[in-house]
């Protein structure tokens, strides 16, 4: 069966993305990423936070999950031919928790209010990266407007992009220092396979 980490990855969002609606917000207050600062005068936040916050998305948004699972079914995909559905897996969820650390530490030091993160979105822009690294000639479209770039262009635009409105603060809500923690994520785990790679020519 091929893709099939990342076809276990998606079914497993669109399964919590379900669950959301009947749980009366019982799996956000569980499973969403918490700051580490006290809310109203209590910590909410829990380890397992810094993984499970991943498999949520906004219920009122059904182009948060739909873009999320798009992009890692597009990058994902391929990255597993390639490495397989192991190291597919350990580069989308050292993503994942690195995405939250970044998250949990980096926003505070500019002063921005503490609130919950939810969605794969740290995870795929790890992948985004990895893809870039591993495919960096392959040409990638974007949506908006239709044009054609090299994937390590594609990765670096993105990445500028959000440095850029973490630091102002634009676009508040969106969890930008998130996904530039993805990306360091996967940076780390793709480097350490070339390395090991190396080693073992020599």
């Amino acid at each position: 069966m091929k893709n099939t980490a990342v076809k276990i990855l998606i079914a497993a969002n669109v399964l919590v993305f379900l669950l959301q609606f009947v749980s009366n917000g019982w799996i956000e207050d569980v499973l969403a990423l918490w700051p580490l600062q006290p809310i109203e005068g209590e910590v909410h936040f829990r380890p397992w936070q810094i993984v499970t916050y991943a498999f949520l998305h906004e219920t009122s948004n059904f182009f948060h999950i739909f873009f999320n699972m798009f992009a890692l079914f597009m990058f994902g995909s391929e990255i597993e031919r390639y490495v397989g559905p192991r190291r597919l897996l350990i580069c989308y969820f050292a993503s994942v928790v690195t995405a939250a650390l970044t998250q949990l530490l980096v926003p505070a030091l500019f002063g921005a209010p503490p609130g919950i993160t939810l969605g794969a979105s740290g995870g795929v822009f790890g992948l985004l990266l990895a893809y870039a690294i591993m495919f960096p000639t392959r040409k990638i479209v974007l949506l908006i407007p239709p044009i054609p770039m090299p994937a390590w262009l594609f990765a670096t635009i993105f990445a500028c992009i959000e440095l850029f409105l973490g630091v102002t603060g634009t676009l508040s809500g969106i969890a930008h220092f998130a996904h530039l923690g993805g990306m360091i994520g996967s940076a780390l785990v793709v480097t350490q396979w070339r390395r090991a790679a190396i080693r073992k020519i020599r």
